[in-house]
């Protein structure tokens, strides 16, 4: 058994969300189509034939939501900004009425004792803006520093703690190169161009964000994995230095004054459109880094199969979850641990980690999931020990506040505390959120808290 002792005494305990998850109203007050309404709603995209149309209603439904948030007792609450409810099509004009929702709900987390966590791009890119080219285009990352002006312009005397990109891997990698999320292409050269112009976008709203929110504290958000060969093998081997390369080292390299690695930029064999100056923005300061952590990879040598010439294998731990991935919870530990002490990280956030099971409700209205407890505990005991040796680890945002819309997914996958019967949008907080909130609660007390 472990407690969780090691974590400070103003560490920050939240929930994660993402805008086009949860909030439904697809074409409420102004909001245009995203690249995830134009994608989900292509048949054969996404499981079940599911989109975000509806989702968690929370754009009606968020003081019941910020209800749960304070029944959980949390410190914190990350959540997305829907780029089309702000500025809808590519002429750059704001949307008040978009502004206004995320104006009232940062008004009513900070009533509630609750820090707002705004992160500016979860994915869901205008419509409009994919029309002229999307991130293969510099002039996205253009727009979206515009966009992140005019965000901060309205809610920066609020707001200190700041997001740019959520998980640019996914936004590169599986929406331009595999095709499994929006914009659905499969690309090489386009997934190239668009990782560079997601870091130049980041580059260019830190400076944004700056110039209008003194104080500002600015993160980004990845999605890194901890990767293993397969085998010995010198060909495995060298499957997994590329691996990381892809998953790891090209996200965080740039962003933390590097450069792009060179090993992967002769994997892809595309230029960059390096400019003078650019990679000073994409370098720019940050005060601290994001990591969502769900699984560990397993590569094995795939020299047949596209760039960057890897395969994933399943992991050996017999537990999995329903996505289905491997729980291995020593990764996060080895990943914040490698962020401190490779890297120089000096402050940092879990931004997202959690567990899809199959929930069912019960016939007395609970929700039992010891699974997934199980999960948070392994994965906060795990963020313990990294923290006693010296991961300067600030916080942590469980995934997920809700059931949601998962992506490609559907609503089939269930990552929520909180269990949302879709007919009827009732809320139920499941068990794991009730150990959560009696994790919270202890840690608030300094109690100790016994986890597996």
């Amino acid at each position: 058994m472990n407690d969780l002792s090691a974590l400070p005494d103003d560490f920050l305990w939240g929930a994660a969300t993402a805008a086009y998850q949860i909030e439904g109203s697809a074409d409420a007050d102004g909001r245009a189509p995203s690249i995830w309404d134009t994608f989900s709603h292509t048949p054969g995209n996404v499981d079940g034939g599911d989109t975000g149309d509806t989702a968690c209603d929370h754009y009606r439904r968020w003081p019941e939501d910020l209800g749960l948030m304070r029944t959980l007792g949390l410190d914190a609450y990350r959540f997305s900004i829907a780029w089309p409810r702000v500025v809808p099509l590519a002429d750059g004009r704001v949307n008040p009425a978009g502004l206004d929702f995320y104006d009232r709900l940062v008004d009513a987390l900070l009533d509630a004792g609750i820090r707002p966590f705004p992160t500016l791009y979860h994915w869901d890119l205008p419509q409009a803006q994919q029309d002229r080219g999307g991130w293969p285009e510099r002039a996205t990352a253009e727009r979206f520093a515009e966009y992140a002006a005019q965000v901060a312009a309205r809610l920066g005397d609020r707001v200190t703690d700041w997001a740019t990109l959520n998980e640019p891997l996914c936004s590169a990698w599986i929406g331009h190169l595999d095709g499994a999320m929006a914009p659905g292409t499969r690309d090489l050269t386009a997934a190239v161009r668009a990782s560079y112009h997601l870091h130049l976008g980041h580059g260019l709203a830190v400076h944004a964000l700056r110039a209008a929110v003194p104080g500002a504290r600015i993160g980004i958000v990845n999605n890194l994995s901890t990767i293993e060969p397969a085998t010995r093998s010198a060909a495995d081997l060298a499957a997994a230095r590329r691996a990381d390369g892809h998953i790891n080292r090209w996200w965080l390299d740039p962003v933390l004054g590097r450069g792009y690695p060179e090993d992967m930029l002769a994997v892809y064999g595309v230029d960059l459109p390096v400019r003078d100056g650019d990679l000073e923005l994409i370098s720019a300061p940050l005060d601290w880094m994001g990591l969502n952590y769900y699984f560990r990879q397993i590569v094995a040598d795939d020299p047949t199969g596209p760039a960057p010439h890897f395969r994933q294998l399943p992991g050996p731990n017999p537990e999995h979850t329903a996505m289905p991935w491997e729980v291995h919870a020593p990764g996060i530990e080895e990943l914040l641990l490698r962020l401190t002490r490779e890297y120089g990280v000096r402050r940092l956030y879990v931004t997202e980690n959690g567990a899809a099971y199959h929930d069912t409700v019960a016939p007395d209205g609970t929700v039992h999931d010891p699974e997934r407890t199980a999960y948070l505990e392994s994965h906060l005991a795990a963020c313990a020990r990294a923290a006693a040796q010296g991961a300067p680890l600030a916080g942590y945002f469980a995934w997920s506040l809700l059931d949601n819309f998962e992506w490609a997914y559907g609503y089939d996958k269930r990552f929520g505390l909180v269990h949302v019967d879709y007919p009827t949008q009732r809320r139920t907080i499941k068990s794991s959120g009730h150990r959560y909130a009696a994790l919270i609660a202890a840690h608030h007390t300094r109690t100790p808290q016994p986890v597996a």
